[in-house]
């Protein structure tokens, strides 16, 4: 039996109606789906640390949960494992015609934009005709934003150069002083979410990640803050201790040290 097989059975045995775990029996899509998005960050947070023996663990709760959501949809009659697997071969074998088509197609080699091109063509057989179809709304903010400017840009609607986003950028930020001003949480807030959406659209023009932008900032933030921190205990005081204008000297200190 191969391991897939055996995960297989211990994922029906786990959700045995009448002597399975009751944890395991109790959940349905819904509330896995979180454990899913839990489990795909671990993954990536091991790439990054660059473990490799703790990647091979993460892939596999990632796999567990491939598998559980196999699961449930097979006991409620919609697909199983087989199928979840037999539709990204399909997938595979589609969106690569230069290597897995005919002779014409590997011959003609990897076309620039053919890729999102067949995607285009699946979106329009599924019958959401929009340029923003499948865009999945539980992606984190950053990244869905980053992926609407690029299909909306796909079909001409974007600025020319990212001398328009600039002006955009400024233009978001006056108008969220004016709602800063009428002291509306509301409208700051949706004035602060377009503005962001801004940036991540400068972020597109410049070819930058914006996720990876930020992940980049926080950590040279927190190693310079905690160098600081650390500067600042070895003189025997606290942070509590100093004035604000002490402080920024102590920062500037810790970029010079750490960078």
């Amino acid at each position: 039996m191969s391991n897939i097989s055996k995960l297989l059975e211990i994922m029906a045995r786990l959700r045995d109606p009448s002597d399975g775990c009751p944890w395991d029996r109790q959940q349905d899509f819904a509330s896995i789906a979180p454990y899913t998005v839990e489990e795909a960050y671990e993954v990536a947070d091991a790439i990054a640390r660059d473990d490799r023996m703790a990647l091979k663990d993460e892939l596999g709760d990632l796999l567990f949960q491939v598998v559980f959501h196999a699961r449930l949809a097979e006991e409620a009659g919609d697909f199983n494992f087989d199928e979840v697997a037999a539709g990204i071969v399909d997938k595979m074998l589609r969106r690569h015609p230069h290597i897995f088509g005919n002779a014409a197609e590997r011959a003609a080699g990897a076309r620039k934009g053919g890729w999102e091109q067949i995607k285009t063509d699946e979106r329009a057989r599924s019958g959401d005709q929009s340029a923003l179809a499948g865009v999945a709304m539980a992606l984190p903010a950053l990244k869905r934003a980053q992926k609407l400017g690029k299909r909306a840009s796909s079909v001409g609607f974007d600025w020319p150069d990212r001398q328009g986003v600039r002006e955009k950028i400024h233009e978001e930020l006056d108008e969220l002083e004016a709602a800063v001003g009428t002291r509306s949480a509301g409208r700051v807030e949706e004035e602060f979410g377009d503005l962001l959406f801004a940036v991540v659209n400068m972020a597109r023009h410049l070819d930058v990640d914006p996720e990876k932008a930020l992940a980049g900032a926080n950590h040279k933030f927190a190693r310079r803050f905690r160098d600081m921190e650390s500067a600042i205990a070895a003189s025997g005081k606290s942070l509590q201790d100093h004035s604000l204008e002490s402080l920024d000297k102590h920062w500037r200190a810790a970029k010079k040290r750490v960078g």
